[in-house]
C-alpha cells in the first residue's frame, strides 16, 4: 500500500469496522462479525520517481472462522476506506 505505518494505523478501525481491535507493532487483529483477521504490515523501502518519493507498506491478511463471502464483504470495506482519489 502507499501509505506510513502511522496512516495505515490511523485507518484501521474506520476500515475493519473493529474500533476495539488489537494493535501490535507490526500486526493488528481484527473480530468483524465471524471473520476473525490477522493483519500483518511491514515498511518498504519508499518508491522514488525522479523527485516524488511514496511511503510502501507490505500488507497480509490472514482470515479464519467465516465463508468466503464473509472475507469478501471484510475486503470490500477495507478497499473502500483504504482507497485514495487522485485527479
Amino acid at each position: 500500500m502507499g501509505c506510513t505505518r502511522a496512516e495505515f494505523v490511523r485507518w484501521l478501525p474506520a476500515a475493519t469496522g473493529d474500533p476495539s481491535l488489537q494493535i501490535g507493532d507490526d500486526r493488528a487483529v481484527v473480530q468483524a462479525g465471524n471473520v476473525r483477521v490477522e493483519i500483518a504490515f511491514t515498511a518498504l523501502p519508499p518508491r522514488r520517481i525522479a523527485l516524488l518519493v511514496l511511503p510502501v507498506l507490505e500488507v497480509a491478511f490472514r482470515f479464519s472462522g467465516a465463508k468466503m463471502n464473509d472475507y469478501r464483504a471484510f475486503l470490500d470495506r477495507f478497499d473502500l476506506y483504504t482507497r485514495r482519489g487522485g485527479g
